[in-house]
């Protein structure tokens, strides 16, 4: 049986405007370049640059007070309030922070070839009969950007059969794979670490050093990863010295021969700052990049097409319809105008929060001043949300006397020392890192040692915790450190 009742529901809805500035907020600066961009070619009634012409007016702003465009019919929109010729509202205007030196908007490219077709150009040097041409194809296809093969010659030779109609064997195969391996850099096709070291050693003019090099990473591979020197020393029956000049050979390898090749045809990845932080007579000086600043006008030409809507004596269906289109286009200009003001404010605003909180560090570029901050104390300062806090540091860059730094990476959890005070773990971390780097190579600190030492330096805490920290600063365990 059906039954009808009323039901009371109270929800929080974000409105299209909202949801817009938080989506621009998020963007660090070439990604909102690319927005931008992006709207003015998607919004004719938006314009970059300064008008040329006279400017609308506060009135213009007054007509966005009222209700949704798409419940907005021709016959209520009031014309004047589109063409009134008042002073330049204040959205027009450039921010403070902007500089002409900053006004940098070219994205740099790599040129050149892609490094499968690198690899290919040498091949044709070499005499292949057509199967041998298509196998060879294949596997520098097969090559991955770090100049490895890591796919298992028998699931290559199905692919070469289903894919590209070629029926042959494994020999073939490692035959012709042998073939590019032979190709430069040296070390490419390896299908794994240890073939891709000894590649490149047999290349090398032979010498004592170079042979047991090999020997070791082809019969003793694992204990050599390990640092084993001692059992390496055993079961080879060499000298100490001897092993250090044979790891020594192996160091100067390129554990990534594709990783080095600079034709590929990719993007460089830029880091673009998106503040500035300098010192000028001992005090802070915050700067927003003027890239984050455009100049951005309502289209003078619309206005006009208002106007002669407004002086036509006969108001045609058509006439109408465009108004309503004309109204949306100023409508969304408007409200992208309002957006961008609002992200210059909010990032501004949050990195001085930033920048003041943290003070002590950016005056000296001392991680260990570095104070406890978590996303809440930002947002609790600047009477914002913590998502908003977050959407700020989490992609964006700052450039500070001391190298440009990712925002989040000023953000930690804090913990209590022997006196009771609140430090960071950044500073943890930062004496955990001098700590390994002035230990004793020959017999590195382990973990429980570690631990003892910052507990000595009045920071009590547990060995697990050491080790997440090692791990967090890419330090391995203290067998991995060992050196001869």
């Amino acid at each position: 049986m059906l039954k009808q009742h009323l039901q009371f529901k109270l929800s929080q809805k974000l409105s299209p405007q909202q949801i817009q500035l938080m989506k621009l907020i998020q963007l660090p600066t070439q990604a909102f370049e690319q927005r931008l961009k992006q709207e003015l070619e998607e919004n004719p009634a938006l314009e970059g640059g300064k008008e040329e012409k006279e400017a609308l007016g506060d009135d213009y702003a007054d007509v966005y007070e009222e209700s949704d465009s798409e419940t907005i019919t021709a016959e209520d929109i009031n014309i004047d309030d589109y063409l009134s010729d008042d002073e330049i509202p204040d959205y027009r205007t450039k921010t403070s922070n902007y500089s002409a030196d900053e006004d940098e908007k070219s994205v740099p490219y790599a040129s050149g070839t892609t490094f499968n077709q690198f690899l290919l150009t040498q091949l044709n040097t070499v005499y292949l009969s057509n199967e041998e041409w298509g196998i060879a194809e294949f596997l520098v296809g097969s090559v991955d950007e770090s100049g490895y093969i890591r796919r298992p010659i028998t699931d290559i030779l199905d692919d070469l059969a289903f894919t590209q109609n070629i029926y042959t064997n494994e020999e073939t195969i490692l035959k012709v794979l042998h073939i590019v391996q032979a190709l430069d850099p040296p070390g490419v096709a390896a299908r794994s670490l240890e073939e891709c070291l000894i590649i490149q050693l047999k290349r090398k003019e032979t010498t004592t050093s170079i042979e047991l090099a090999i020997t070791i990473l082809d019969k003793s591979f694992e204990q050599f990863t390990k640092k084993h020197y001692k059992k390496l020393i055993n079961k080879h029956n060499i000298t100490e010295d001897q092993l250090k000049e044979a790891i020594s050979e192996i160091e100067r390898l390129n554990p990534k021969p594709g990783g080095s090749y600079a034709g590929n045809n990719r993007i460089v990845e830029h880091v673009v700052p998106d503040f500035s932080i300098k010192i000028a007579d001992g005090e802070l000086e915050l700067t927003l990049n003027g890239r984050n600043a455009p100049e951005l006008h309502v289209s003078r030409e619309y206005s006009n097409m208002l106007q002669g809507y407004k002086d036509s004596k006969e108001k045609s269906k058509s006439q109408k319809d465009t108004v309503q289109f004309i109204k949306q286009k100023l409508d969304a200009a408007k409200w992208f105008i309002d957006a961008i003001r609002q992200r210059q404010q909010t990032l501004f605003i949050t990195m001085n929060a930033i920048m003041q909180y943290q003070k002590e560090y950016f005056l000296s570029g001392d991680e260990r001043n570095l104070r406890p901050m978590i996303l809440k104390d930002i947002a609790d300062e600047i009477h914002m949300d913590v998502s908003t806090v977050s959407r700020v540091a989490n992609s964006k860059y700052v450039d500070t006397p001391y190298g440009t730094k990712l925002i989040k990476e000023y953000f930690s959890e804090s913990m209590k020392n022997e006196q009771g005070e609140d430090v960071s773990t950044k500073e943890i971390k930062k004496i955990l890192e001098t700590v390994i780097a002035e230990e004793t190579k020959k017999k590195p600190l382990t973990d429980d040692k570690l631990a003892a030492i910052l507990k000595d330096k009045g920071y009590p805490i547990a060995r697990r915790t050491v080790a997440k920290y090692r791990e967090q600063l890419s330090i391995p365990v203290a067998r991995l450190r060992k050196q001869i």
